[in-house]
């Protein structure tokens, strides 16, 4: 009996196996020629290519840009169809537009964006799914998410790991991604020595204010002081002046040659988070004299490279030049820095008015010291209105 089974299989398969592929072949000869009878008609896309749904961007249509808008297409394409097709491109064209809404440091919307994906679909149900990437195109989609935040400094929290959770398992990789992300961001979210609120204020005093402030920690006892123009007679560009001043640098002032200029170099750039503010420094050359005279085996405290230990009974070791002269932090070896400020214009009568200012509250040696301009860069827009289309060329003294 089994024989008889045995022989009528080997009979019957390979007929049908024979229909099948021709079968296959027909279909391939079919569309072959449907595709060749739309190149005839003069078309330059085959069937296939032609009957691709098209993919419409809301964002770039979008005439509102506002936080509201935007949740608001989100929340339409959650609810326009049950299976969610095209999500991936949707997320993609949602994360490219976040700017250009505002929207790119705001949690919530990332958790709108998160929420869009199928529940349940994506888990993996083996070892061999999870560690191969189960449904790739979407899980690379949210890691590029993920990383979009960590980009822009958006920390997750616990509510972003459940909905991970719901849609990728606890197998996924963008829920590894996550955990990465929350084991390091809180690590360096309050590393800084320089703490800034947030969000950033949007008046540029007060981020000059922030600026200034910051690059005078270099010493304690320096002061933070803000001018207007206005006090002065002549001045001809009304704005404000951020200016940092220490009392170690009038010092250094005071004791500085009259024969030797000041010049004003900038303007430089700092970074206040995602706002940048132009500084310029008042400063003048190094002094080779006191360079010469420090003695060249002065320790460095912060040197960490060569540190001697005494052992049984050993004297420490002899610091030298403790009594000697010692160089101030103002004191670099291509100049000493008298004085930053930050202004309104960046203009070259903003900067004349500062010095002015600075002459008058307790610094009256500027006023026998000659005082020379040299920028670094063309001057901003609104110099260029105030003053003139004409600008300053690189590394140039004008008196």
């Amino acid at each position: 009996m089994l024989r008889k089974v045995h022989s009528l299989c080997r009979q019957r398969v390979p007929a049908i196996l024979s229909r099948i592929y021709s079968t296959d072949e027909a279909n391939a000869n079919s569309s072959s020629g449907a595709g060749n009878s739309s190149r005839g008609a003069g078309g330059t896309k085959n069937a296939t290519t032609s009957r691709l749904p098209a993919i419409r961007n809301p964002f770039a249509a979008a005439q509102e840009k506002t936080k509201n808008t935007y949740l608001t297409m989100v929340e339409i394409f959650h609810e326009r169809d049950v299976h969610r097709r095209n999500h991936v491109e949707f997320i993609y064209a949602a994360l490219k537009h976040m700017p250009d809404f505002g929207v790119e440091h705001d949690l919530e919307v990332y958790k709108a964006l998160i929420d869009v994906m199928p529940k349940g679909k994506f888990i993996p149900t083996n070892i061999f799914q999870a560690e191969f990437m189960h449904y790739p195109k979407q899980q690379q989609c949210i890691i590029d998410l993920l990383e979009q935040m960590e980009d822009f400094g958006v920390m997750p929290d616990y509510e972003m790991e459940a909905m991970l959770l719901n849609v990728f398992g606890n197998k996924g990789h963008p829920l590894r991604k996550y955990w990465r992300m929350m084991y390091w961001m809180p690590k360096f979210k309050n590393l800084s020595p320089w703490p800034l609120p947030d969000p950033v204020p949007d008046d540029t005093l007060e981020i000059a204010k922030l600026a200034v402030e910051r690059m005078c920690t270099v010493d304690l006892r320096s002061q933070l002081r803000v001018y207007e123009t206005s006090e002065l007679k002549d001045a001809l560009d009304e704005t404000w002046i951020v200016s940092g001043m220490s009392p170690e640098q009038s010092k250094l002032l005071r004791e500085h040659n009259r024969n030797k200029a000041l010049y004003i170099e900038g303007p430089f750039h700092i970074w206040i988070r995602n706002r940048r503010i132009n500084y310029f420094t008042l400063r003048a050359d190094a002094d080779d004299e006191f360079l010469a005279q420090l003695d060249e085996r002065q320790l460095d405290e912060d040197d960490v490279s060569h540190i001697d230990v005494p052992f049984f009974g050993r004297a420490p070791p002899r610091r030298h030049n403790q009594l000697g002269k010692l160089r101030s932090v103002h004191q670099q070896d291509d100049g000493t820095i008298f004085a930053i400020c930050a202004t309104g214009t960046s203009t070259k009568d903003s900067l004349l008015s500062w010095i002015r200012l600075l002459e008058a509250n307790g610094n009256p040696v500027i006023g026998e010291i000659p005082v020379l301009f040299r920028f670094t860069s063309t001057l901003p827009a609104k110099a260029e209105e105030i003053e003139g289309p004409a600008t300053v060329p690189a590394t140039s003294d004008n008196a």
